[in-house]
């Protein structure tokens, strides 16, 4: 691929009621939730609308509202959730071991200061979150790095709505990762370097004669980055980018970074340890709104499918990038929450009491309370680490719970 002069990278005007870390003051802050709550109460959902919040400065801004619209990006219906994984979850699967491993490295994924008994129930949950979801789609093989996502997926989420999100995941986006070789894996990486060459020859040239190769980056695609970041809200706002994106979109932000860290590349020594340890060491102060922004255009200005024309990396069919096309389509003819509710209320079979859960908040907030208080006594305090902001969210969220 011939190289060509850098796209001319422009994030606009520097507006002072932006923050570079995603902040947005009130009025905008209002603004935008109220066109994602527009977006998703039309009929169908407009999810086109649910990427763009997702995609523009400060992503979907809390945690209510990613319960919200994450399930919505991913074509989940929150009614129609999998069971709560049984204590059989974990019985003689293959990978029982290594999973039992990672989760148990995984304390640093976990709010600083959290009670041991709190960390522990997560961790619980986190096993048959993964388990379950491994267990359900047999031809998916477990990877390190796996939970690193199924944990951002629970801690926001609760066990029931994350095990649903990982599946969905699993089939689509982490696709090409959950082969029984990194073969797929490798392919994937394989696009990096041909978005470094168009942007910047002189990059792409000084890694190519020190030899670093792309592996680097490995533990970034794979993980979403959640493992190389120590900031929660950095991960939350990346991962509302690439839940909303198509799959290949991790390694397009990689670039970004890449070339935002050129200087720092080229004053390296050209010989593949020094470059590697700068490159594998990402800096946690990344300006991550314009990374965004700069992933965004040279996903536009530089498609997938213009990459892929190389003879290396047409020689390989990825599921991910192929049934992506088809996913979206899908998504796109969503029912609002409020229909699905009274669809899952009509289902109900004749004589058997709804639960509270599925009542309004406003009406029957007591009950909603009560429901969190009864959690708590049924699992300890450690339940609060999931359902700290259940009253927010309230029926929604309570039914993953049960």
């Amino acid at each position: 691929m011939q190289g060509r002069k850098a796209l001319s990278f422009e994030a606009g005007p520097i507006d002072p009621t932006q923050s570079s870390d995603g902040y947005l003051p009130g009025s905008q802050r209002k603004q935008k939730q109220l066109l994602i709550h527009q977006a998703l109460t039309k009929d169908p959902v407009d999810v086109e609308a649910l990427r763009q919040a997702a995609f523009s400065h400060g992503g979907l801004l809390t945690d209510e509202i990613r319960r919200k619209v994450w399930p919505k990006l991913l074509g989940v219906n929150v009614y129609s959730l999998p069971p709560k994984p049984g204590p059989d979850v974990c019985d003689n699967h293959k990978d029982y071991n290594q999973v039992l491993l990672d989760v148990r490295r995984s304390v640093r994924r976990f709010p600083p200061g959290m009670q041991e008994a709190q960390r522990q129930v997560l961790q619980e949950q986190l096993m048959g979150v993964i388990l379950q979801v491994l267990r359900t789609h047999p031809d998916l093989h477990y990877y390190q790095g796996y939970h690193d996502i199924a944990v951002t997926l629970l801690l926001v989420s609760g066990q029931r709505m994350a095990v649903a999100l990982l599946e969905r995941l699993s089939t689509l986006h982490l696709r090409d990762f959950m082969d029984p070789t990194m073969d797929s894996t490798k392919h994937i990486l394989n696009y990096l370097m041909p978005i470094l060459q168009w942007e910047s020859p002189q990059l792409h040239d000084f890694m190519q004669r020190a030899e670093v190769g792309t592996i680097f980056a490995l533990s970034w695609l794979i993980t979403w980055y959640g493992h190389v970041l120590t900031n929660f809200h950095h991960i939350l706002r990346l991962y509302d980018f690439f839940l909303a994106s198509h799959p290949l979109m991790a390694v397009y932000f990689a670039a970004a970074i890449v070339l935002h860290r050129e200087e720092e590349v080229l004053a390296c020594n050209c010989d593949m340890p020094s470059v590697h340890q700068l490159l594998s060491r990402i800096p946690q102060d990344l300006p991550y709104e314009t990374l965004v922004l700069r992933a965004q255009q040279l996903f536009r200005c530089l498609p997938h499918t213009e990459l892929a024309k190389q003879a290396a990396l047409q020689l390989y069919k990825s599921i991910s990038i192929g049934s992506f096309s088809e996913f979206q389509q899908a998504a796109s003819c969503q029912r609002p929450d409020a229909i699905l509710r009274q669809q899952q209320q009509h289902m109900t079979v004749p004589g058997k009491a709804e639960p509270d859960i599925l009542l309004t908040t406003a009406e029957h907030s007591p009950l909603v309370k009560a429901a969190v208080w009864g959690i708590s006594a049924t699992l300890g305090a450690a339940a609060l680490a999931v359902t700290q902001t259940a009253l927010e969210w309230a029926p929604e969220f309570l039914l993953q719970l049960f």
